[in-house]
């Protein structure tokens, strides 16, 4: 019969990082840690291959370095079912006196987990990898009217010091937004260094094989593959960013350009995500960089903006409002998501391009996310749940606790103002300026009625159309609502119309 252990330490695919809380006074000596590939996590959505392979290959390099340390590990590689069931038989298996885990990312695991636990006590550890717990961002959203990113960013600002000249952010300003919103002009981006990748060493390249033949039908492709998979990497990644990347991010991090998926951003989230890189020192490095001069501070803080900021506030939105949350749909937006997002096959070509990028390469940058393909998805109506399966599903650093507010709040408005102040509303032309998408494209973001419309004009005015009554003394959306007056019952009518063959197929 198999010695009971102490603690069966449970170890999930996101929560990589040998600090976590869940390791504190480890004993190998009476101690064992599990993980587990469930084919669940790549099935209760339908995960793209990319994502796949980037949380198995990650997994089993860290269950490499925890054998490497001698701590006894039981990994079980790919099985059928669930987490849950999983856990079950390794509770009867090992009979462990109490269970230590680290804050899940995702409200389903953790609801699975404490289930299969049954009468085994559960300890949920605090996730000491973020800068904000789940209970410090409940005091800061204690007693609020709303809830905004940048008064939350500045007090984060203050409590862990970063950019600060004493008690004032350094240059006299706490946000450099207005400085980081152009576009390439008509010659593109110039010289692009090329991306970090890394070439797929044994283990990974066994992951990928293990994909290709149990996902097969899933979507995007499993191979080619780069990204990060062990800490070395992702430091190696990190470093290069800085270096190469980060002078030029803040500049030019809301532009687009055909056929340059990797630009000048950081593609960082991954690993960040899955606890490859801390965001202390993800946060440090961009803040040494500019104080040594080697960045500007508008690069700086818009990208540790993103880390300190946005990224902390909407893992503290999730866990305030989950369950709940997800199920938020405000502008009661019915309709399905089009079958192309799954393939990229369509006439529009900035949607093309940045489906096509994230089925190859499971990524796509945040702009192209808010502003191309959930930009779309709001105008057109779609179901947010849809919409936020598919954010989960294609990219490798989807994890619910990002993932989900993000979509539903930021992309999707479906909180109705919670997480974001106001719906990110735009026609075509807003690509037409950021991007060079729309040369040679056969539609024309200047129309909106009429056989060459661009389908996200058209959907612009056919979205005011529907919500007028709702924003019309919107405080930052009236002004549009207001250009509604301009046009007559009969473009209305055609505008509809155009919409309506637009969700119906015949146009895009």
């Amino acid at each position: 019969m198999t010695q009971p252990c102490r603690h069966l330490v449970v170890v999930l695919g996101d929560q990589l990082n040998r600090d976590a809380s869940a390791f504190d006074g480890f004993d190998p000596a009476l101690d064992r840690v599990w993980m587990c590939e469930a084919a669940e996590e790549s099935t209760h959505v339908w995960s793209s291959q990319q994502r796949t392979v980037q949380f198995l290959a990650a997994m089993r390099h860290f269950a490499q370095a925890l054998r490497g340390e001698g701590l006894p590990l039981h990994y079980e590689t790919l099985r059928e079912g669930g987490l849950a069931d999983a856990l079950r038989e390794a509770i009867a298996h090992w009979r462990p006196a109490r269970l230590r885990l680290t804050q899940p990312g995702d409200w389903r695991v953790l609801q699975a987990l404490r289930a299969a636990a049954g009468d085994t006590p559960l300890d949920i550890t605090e996730d000491r990898h973020f800068l904000c717990s789940s209970a410090r961002f409940a005091a800061h959203a204690r007693g609020r009217r709303q809830l905004r990113m940048e008064f939350f960013y500045r007090e984060m600002r203050r409590e862990h010091g970063v950019l600060m000249d004493g008690d004032q952010p350094c240059g006299g300003a706490w946000n450099y937004d207005a400085d980081n919103r152009e576009a390439f002009g008509p010659n593109g981006p110039g010289f692009l260094p090329p991306p970090t990748r890394f070439e797929p060493d044994a283990i990974t390249r066994e992951v990928i094989a293990l994909v290709q033949q149990r996902f097969a039908d899933h979507p995007g492709q499993a191979d080619p593959f780069g990204w990060p998979v062990n800490r070395a990497q992702a430091l190696q990644a990190l470093q290069v960013f800085i270096d190469e990347r980060l002078p030029h991010f803040g500049r030019w991090q809301d532009a687009m350009w055909t056929g340059e998926p990797w630009l000048y951003h950081a593609h960082l989230a991954a690993a960040l995500n899955l606890k490859l890189l801390n965001p202390r020192e993800v946060i440090a490095a961009a803040e040494a960089a500019w104080r040594g001069g080697r960045v500007p501070l508008e690069s700086a803080e818009g990208f540790i903006r993103q880390i300190l900021g946005w990224r902390e506030y909407v893992r503290g939105i999730y866990w305030l409002r989950m369950p709940d949350y997800a199920e938020q749909n405000a502008l009661a937006a019915p309709h399905d998501l089009p079958a192309w997002f799954w393939t990229g096959d369509t006439p529009m070509r900035c949607l093309a391009d940045a489906i096509g990028q994230t089925l190859r390469h499971g990524y796509a940058h945040h702009i192209q996310r808010l502003m191309v393909t959930g930009l779309f998805a709001l105008l057109y109506g779609v179901q947010p749940q849809q919409v936020h399966a598919w954010y989960l599903s294609v990219y490798v650093d989807a994890v619910e606790w990002v993932e989900l507010p993000n979509t539903l709040g930021m992309s999707q408005y479906a909180d109705g103002g919670l997480l974001a102040s106001k719906p990110y509303i735009a026609t075509g032309r807003y690509i037409e300026r950021m991007s060079d998408h729309c040369r040679g494209c056969r539609f024309d973001p200047g129309q909106r009625t009429g056989e060459r419309a661009c389908p996200f004009t058209t959907l612009y005015w056919d979205f005011l159309l529907r919500h007028e009554a709702r924003f019309a003394s919107h405080p930052r959306l009236a002004l549009q609502v207001k250009n509604l007056a301009r046009i007559g019952p009969a473009e209305r009518e055609a505008i509809v119309a155009r919409a309506d063959a637009v969700r119906a197929g015949s146009v895009a």
